[in-house]
């Protein structure tokens, strides 16, 4: 079956992007845990492209479903299937948000997130946005699932700001679902 993108995710109501994550059927990697291993000879790089044994991987549907596979533990990356796991080399995050659209629920703000491979999440307690690096040159991340990362691309990271002016306060901070998250770091 033929993969469908997700549509703009500003024309997306909360309820689809809740819907959209549901639909999203992942691979139980968590419980996957092989005894063989290796290297897949595969490297992500800071801007979210992925690498085969240094040639660039052209077809998204290809990252889009290696993305699915991926585990994190400690600070080692793993592309996971129930009789092997291969190492892959991650420069920074494993994901990139390209894109943030505030929504609101029972009057709370609700921020959700689109990735480079098409993932949708919804920023709360679980699904963090932490902001890393210095005050001078923060970096900002959003939590996708299971401890994997989205680094802030630049225009997402401007639409967040802006978000975060609108709202006011000292620090600069936005609000998903209750939580609040500083866009500085500490």
């Amino acid at each position: 079956m033929p993969y469908e993108p997700n549509p703009d995710l500003a024309s997306m109501s909360l309820a689809e992007v809740a819907d959209a994550v549901a639909a999203r059927k992942l691979p139980p990697v968590s419980s996957w845990n092989p005894e063989n291993t290796g290297d897949s000879e595969m490297r992500i790089a800071a801007d979210g492209t992925w690498y085969h044994q240094g040639s660039k991987i052209k077809r998204q549907a290809m990252v889009r479903a290696f993305s699915s596979l991926l585990r994190r533990e400690g600070d080692t990356y793993w592309l996971v299937v129930p009789y092997q796991k291969l190492s892959i080399a991650v420069e920074d995050a494993p994901f990139v948000a390209v894109d943030v659209t505030r929504h609101e629920e029972d009057g709370a703000p609700v921020l959700a997130f689109r990735s480079n491979t098409d993932d949708l999440v919804t920023a709360d307690a679980d699904h963090p946005i932490l902001a890393r690096g210095d005050p001078d040159t923060p970096a900002l991340y959003v939590e996708m699932r299971d401890g994997l990362l989205a680094r802030l691309d630049r225009s997402t990271y401007a639409q967040l700001a802006e978000i975060a002016i609108a709202r006011g306060g000292e620090p600069l901070a936005v609000e998903s679902r209750g939580a609040v998250f500083p866009l500085t770091p500490e």
